[in-house]
Parts: C-alpha cells; sequence; structure tokens
C-alpha cells in the first residue's frame, strides 16, 4: 500500500493478520451457506450459540463478544467488510506489526459488542436484551475511525465515484450518517435494525478511544509494564523489610547495621577504608 498522499483502491499487500482474518470469516460464512442448505435446523443452533446475545452473554457465553464478528448474513455484508478491513487495515498492520493489529482489532470488535450490550438493556430503538447481533462491522468501522484520525490528512478514492477526499472527512460524513441512522433506526417501523447502527457507533468510539487513549505500543505492552512495576514494588518493598528485621536482629547481638532507604547494606567507614563495597547488596 503506498505511503504517499493519496489513497487509492490499488490492491494493497495481503499483510498475515488482515489474510488470516479475512480466510477466518470467508471460512465461517462458507460453513454457514452449507450448513443452512444441508441441516438448516443445525445452521440455526449454530449461528445462535456464536451470535452476540446480551443476556448469554451475562450468563456465560463471552465467547460471543468475539465469535459474532465471524458470522455475516448475505454475500454483500461479508463483501463490503472484507474488503474496508483489507483496504484499510493493511496499513496499521504494515505501520504497526502483526500484534498490536490484532489486538487494535479485537478491542473494537469487544467494544462494539460491550456497547450494544449495555444499549439493550435500555430498550432504546426496540433492542433487546434477546436479539442477535452478527458481523464484523464494529471492528471494520473502529479501523476506519482509526484511519481518519491517523492518517486523516491522506486523500482517499471513493469507489466507484471517481473522486478523491482527506481521509478526515470521509470519517467525519461516515460517522454523521451512523449517527442518522441509528437516530432513524429506533424508529417503530424499524425496529430490530437499531442494533447494527448501536454496534457500529461502539466500533467507533472504541476506535477513537483506542488511538488517542491506550498506550502507543499498546494495551499488552501497558499491562505488562504495569505489572512488572506493580512487582518489582512488591520486591523492593520485601527488601526493605528484611532489611529492617536484620537491623533489629543485629542490634539485640549488640551490633550495628545499616542500610539505606532503598534496603541495601550499606558498609561501616573502615570497611570503606579497605576496601569494601557501598552496598553488600545488588538489585
Amino acid at each position: 500500500m503506498p505511503r504517499g498522499s493519496t489513497f487509492s483502491l490499488s490492491l494493497p499487500p495481503f499483510t498475515r493478520a488482515v489474510k488470516w482474518l479475512i480466510i477466518v470469516n470467508a471460512g465461517f460464512f462458507l460453513l454457514t451457506t452449507l450448513l443452512g442448505v444441508v441441516n438448516p435446523d443445525f445452521q440455526k443452533v449454530f449461528s445462535y450459540v456464536l451470535s452476540l446475545v446480551p443476556f448469554r452473554v451475562l450468563h456465560g457465553w463471552i465467547w460471543q463478544l468475539i465469535t459474532y464478528s465471524f458470522l455475516h448474513v448475505g454475500l454483500f455484508h461479508i463483501l463490503f467488510n472484507m474488503l474496508a478491513l483489507w483496504m484499510f487495515g493493511a496499513q496499521f498492520e504494515s505501520d504497526w506489526g502483526y500484534r498490536k493489529f490484532l489486538e487494535f482489532y479485537f478491542f473494537c470488535v469487544v467494544g462494539a459488542a460491550l456497547t450494544t450490550i449495555a444499549v439493550s438493556y435500555t430498550g432504546l430503538g426496540g433492542i433487546s436484551p434477546a436479539t442477535k447481533t452478527v458481523g464484523a462491522s464494529g471492528g471494520v468501522l473502529g479501523i476506519l475511525m482509526a484511519f481518519g484520525i491517523v492518517y486523516g490528512e491522506q486523500q482517499i478514492m471513493l469507489f466507484p465515484i471517481p473522486i478523491s477526499m482527506k481521509a478526515k472527512y470521509f470519517v467525519t460524513g461516515l460517522v454523521f450518517i451512523e449517527l442518522i441512522s441509528a437516530i432513524s433506526a429506533a424508529d417503530p417501523r424499524y425496529r430490530g435494525e437499531a442494533v447494527a447502527y448501536v454496534a457500529h457507533l461502539g466500533g467507533l468510539l472504541f476506535g477513537f478511544l483506542y488511538v488517542k487513549v491506550v498506550p502507543r505500543r499498546g494495551l499488552m505492552f501497558g499491562a505488562s509494564e504495569q505489572f512488572f512495576g506493580v512487582r518489582n514494588s512488591y520486591y523492593r518493598w520485601k527488601r526493605r523489610r528484611a532489611a529492617r528485621k536484620f537491623e533489629v536482629y543485629m542490634r539485640k547481638h549488640n551490633r550495628t547495621v545499616v542500610f539505606d532507604e532503598h534496603g541495601n547494606y550499606i558498609p561501616p567507614e573502615d570497611d570503606k577504608k579497605n576496601g569494601g563495597s557501598k552496598s553488600g547488596w545488588v538489585n
């Protein structure tokens, strides 16, 4: 994919994560289609178990937070999502790397699912906790939102219309359309459609949050930093505690030892003159 000022539909490379996401989505679509022909009843059960059903998630079916994104209803549904994933996701994976891109994509997928679950319990737009949601649109729209922020000045070619515009304006228009669609879908005449737009808005929101809030190196890196920071603080506390106990023990035997604020042993001045080190403990 070119890095110039214009981003066009010029067949970007199939990067590793994008390629496997497309293969898995296509595989699930083919499987559900075949099941619908061979055994429709089993196909319904299979789709229900993997779709996002809010009250099921809250009763332990947590895999649905991700698996719903691999199911699609109709050829154009999956084609649009996979095309957008390829065209815009490949740019991020090329710049961010395989692991961070997958983290970002599923952050948006899960975020869209959580948004849908939260709204389903409000009853807005006729959505209920039993309403099913499927599709990768939450993750894909998260990618589009992030693209508008990170590559906002790039020109993108609108297909099939032969015009181009800056990515930030394209994303602004997309957000406006999704908002209007979500509001319109709340009309009783369109009950059941609103859930899709809620997932779309959730994906847009979490795509924005990932770029603006998540540490530059990603959630996993930030979490590992926090873990090692807490672990090291615990070990420092243990060392200081051991040093205080040792000081008390030595005083009981009429000897004086000194440790600094980090729990490092400070040798007497005589030992220093004889070549002793400043501290006998090294961390």
